[in-house]
């Protein structure tokens, strides 16, 4: 356990007043019965670093007997990063992996040039009395170009490896890459930083420009940047090279996401990236053809390729 250096801008100096590039405000959609927001990708901002698509699930409780179904469904180049606040998923994917994911723990599934996943419930979980929570972020990681078409591969991390740093209220969690003097054990294939920060009130946390795109989620509470205040639910996009502090106007939890910008556009259909359109449309008539592999211990259902462009 690190404790976080001292690297407080001035408040109220120009590098503070204009540290916010862009502020999206999710959309919310259904997968698999369950409400979500969605942040990214959005029409102002593709990417944040590597990160093309962010999702926050929840926080909510399903009814007792049911839980989150996800069937199984395909992806292409790109890795997703699954990380719970509460409840549980039992992973499944076509290279023979059954994962329960847990809070605090990391499922990063790299799909390369194909890979198909489901994510569900146990029946444990439905059968509890109480407790069916869900809460946490599904978010996507674009490959490098010369990495679209790795082998399918999957890693799980347990919450005890991850690096715990804190100091003035701060409880962070890295999840990946390096940040405060730590570094995640989590193998990317780019410059990458994604954390988990719990913020008491008054918690004041600093936030370096070595990342060159930089951006927070915040989940739950308030946070005030150079005087302005943002509320849960928001995406606050940091303009590059400007070191900032944020201040906790109340309990809140928020994600710092971001890294090295992408080595060029990625287009984005369902749930395939790829730099090439082409490539893309191959991805489509593979799923639709049965050309993916079944996914292990999930092989009766599967999601339909959409209609339309």
């Amino acid at each position: 356990m690190s404790r976080l250096p001292d690297i407080d801008p001035v408040f109220g100096d120009a590098a503070s007043a204009d540290a916010i590039e862009l502020v999206v405000v999710p959309r919310s959609v259904d997968i698999g019965g369950f409400a979500v927001k969605r942040a990214l990708p959005t029409i102002k901002r593709r990417m944040v670093g590597p990160f093309i698509f962010l999702d926050q699930m929840g926080p909510g409780e399903f009814p007792a007997g049911e839980g989150l179904d996800v069937r199984p469904h395909p992806h292409i180049g790109l890795a997703t990063v699954t990380y719970l606040f509460d409840g549980e998923i039992i992973h499944r994917d076509s290279t023979g992996v059954e994962q329960a994911i847990q809070p605090g723990d990391v499922n990063w599934m790299t799909a390369g040039r194909g890979i198909a996943h489901s994510e569900r419930s146990s029946q444990e979980f439905r059968r509890r009395a109480n407790d069916r929570r869900i809460g946490g972020l599904q978010t996507w990681v674009a490959l490098p170009k010369d990495q679209e078409e790795v082998a399918p591969v999957f890693h799980h991390h347990g919450r005890a490896q991850l690096p715990v740093i804190t100091g003035d209220g701060v409880d962070l969690r890295l999840i990946v890459g390096s940040a405060y003097g730590e570094t995640s054990p989590v193998k990317t294939f780019s410059d990458t930083i994604y954390a988990d920060v719990l913020l008491q009130p008054g918690g004041r946390l600093p936030i370096d420009a070595d990342h060159e795109e930089r951006a927070l989620y915040i989940f739950e509470g308030e946070i005030e940047i150079a005087g302005d205040v943002f509320e849960a639910g928001r995406l606050l996009v940091l303009r590059p090279g400007d070191r900032i502090s944020l201040t906790a106007r109340a309990p809140t939890r928020l994600m710092l996401v971001g890294g090295a910008p992408m080595d060029g556009p990625r287009h984005i259909w369902w749930n395939f990236v790829s730099s090439s359109k082409e490539r893309i449309e191959q991805a489509k008539n593979d799923w639709k053809s049965g050309r993916f592999d079944k996914v292990f211990g999930d092989e009766s259902e599967f999601i339909p390729l959409p209609e339309g462009p």
